[in-house]
């Protein structure tokens, strides 16, 4: 233990000590289960309560797994986020990747949107499908979501993580703690998130930037939703 926080162990063991406390944390006090039950009362005013707790639900996941990565990157580390994948990077391979990635996302959306686990699942706001305007504006504020949870597991672990573990390990670790977020979710979809793990990662190593792989995620995401209501 005398070693833990030396000079090259200390950002390792800054992340890793902290990955679990934001993740624990997310997982019981960021979720629209937890908005539902324990703060919904209090803000009875609301008139739709699901719609607030999809928004607390993006929010938290922007603040918790976004920002407060973020601010530890800037003030503890003092290092610069572009260091973490928040940059262009290589647009080219980027783009590729988006455009060849991102059919296969949507096709392997279909099948699971006739599954009665997704349909129960999502989308996060049921009433999101009572028009297209209406789902074009949840689909945006929905990237905030992705927004937070990509810089979290392929930003600040993996990028994080790979100077003193290297890229395999780093996008391993990521990749575990993914899969975990995702337990209590469908069966189909933790088992899947091991795969769009490691293979997110990979991109994400290549491209240089979180962009290609925040940007497929969403479209993931919004694509089951779109299947759900539409279909």
């Amino acid at each position: 233990m005398s070693g833990l926080f030396s000079k090259e162990n200390r950002k390792p063991a800054i992340i890793l000590l902290s990955a679990p406390v934001i993740l624990t944390t997310f997982r019981y006090y960021g979720t629209k289960d937890f908005y539902l039950n324990h703060l919904a009362p209090a803000f009875s005013f609301f008139v739709n309560g699901e719609l607030v707790s999809a928004l607390y639900t993006f929010s938290s996941s922007l603040i918790l797994l976004g920002l407060l990565p973020a601010l530890t990157v800037k003030f503890i580390f003092h290092e610069s986020l572009s260091h973490y994948g928040v940059r262009l990077g290589d647009w080219q391979f980027g783009a590729k990747a988006f455009l060849i990635l991102g059919p296969i996302m949507i096709a392997l959306t279909y099948p699971s949107s006739r599954m009665e686990s997704f349909v129960a699942e999502y989308p996060l706001y049921k009433g999101a499908g009572v028009s297209p305007p209406v789902f074009i504006v949840y689909s945006l504020l929905y990237l905030f979501y992705y927004l937070g949870w990509e810089f979290f597991f392929r930003g600040y672990m993996q990028f994080g993580l790979k100077g003193r573990l290297g890229d395999a390990n780093a996008i391993l670790v990521q990749t575990l703690a993914s899969c975990l977020l995702h337990i209590g979710k469908p069966h189909a979809e933790i088992y899947s998130s091991i795969l769009g793990g490691i293979v997110w990662g990979m991109v994400v190593l290549r491209a240089r930037s979180l962009l290609p792989v925040l940007l497929l995620h969403w479209l993931l995401g919004i694509s089951l939703d779109a299947f759900i209501i539409y279909s």
